[in-house]
């Protein structure tokens, strides 16, 4: 059945890549527009709209997907949204399902050109590019980031393993970013997210992609900053979010 399910997932993936390559495609212009011509909001659905687009894209390789999201998550105040990773189909999802809270993300600067839609989303959207090589860069961008979170109430996705799980195994956490953006933001929440199977779309690499994948996201009760120390707080997010991890 394995070897079957395999052969099947090759014409399956190309055209799985066909409708990503339109998707992404179409709604650069789209984007484009929304954006210079009727702002942030307009810019914020069209978004909306390409997730919930390349989400559907995903369901023709019969991924279907399990999301909790715990009521607790408060609106109107800056999130932080920290979040295992475990492969490139994790953000769809999470800009979806947490679409109330307007997520940006922090991103490797190399993402920040080249991918149609993609690019010109994290370039113009709301979310940070970060030059690993460069620490100092990060900081200041980070600094700016936790400003931007605190002055329009929204919510930043990071990812603090710092490279993608292909195994699903969880690695230890990164604390350098979390110690910034938690300090600036003193006032705001945190809100840990468990992502499980999605590394199984990228068992074999890009091509194929595995069939059938149960995409699993928890997120979980909301903590507020300030009641915590920075270390603790770490500590406390990272149990929370591999406790649900499956092994």
């Amino acid at each position: 059945m394995n070897a079957l399910l395999k052969i099947i997932s090759y014409p399956f993936t190309v055209l799985f890549y066909l409708l990503f390559g339109i998707t992404i495609l179409f709604f650069h212009p789209v984007q484009w527009v929304c954006f210079n011509w009727f702002g942030y909001n307009a810019h914020k659905k069209s978004v909306d709209c390409f997730n919930w687009t390349l989400l559907r894209c995903l369901n023709v390789l019969g991924t279907t997907f399990h999301v909790d999201i715990n009521t607790s998550i408060p609106n109107n105040v800056p999130i932080i949204i920290v979040s295992n990773h475990q492969s490139m189909w994790d953000i769809s999802p999470l800009s979806w399902y947490l679409r109330k809270y307007h997520p940006k993300f922090i991103s490797k600067v190399e993402l920040g050109k080249g991918i149609p839609s993609v690019s010109y989303n994290l370039r113009h959207g709301g979310s940070i590019l970060i030059d690993r090589k460069n620490p100092r860069q990060a900081i200041v961008e980070l600094v700016k980031f936790s400003k931007y979170l605190q002055k329009f109430k929204r919510s930043g996705v990071i990812f603090p393993e710092g490279t993608r799980s292909k195994t699903g195994v969880p690695k230890p956490f990164r604390r350098s970013g979390l110690q910034t953006l938690f300090k600036k933001i003193p006032d705001g929440y945190v809100v840990p997210v468990t992502i499980n199977n999605s590394w199984k779309l990228q068992r074999r690499g890009m091509f194929p992609i595995q069939l059938g994948v149960c995409l699993e996201i928890i997120a979980h009760p909301a903590i507020k900053i300030s009641d915590y120390d920075v270390e603790m707080l770490i500590d406390k997010v990272e149990e929370t979010v591999t406790s649900k991890i499956h092994k």
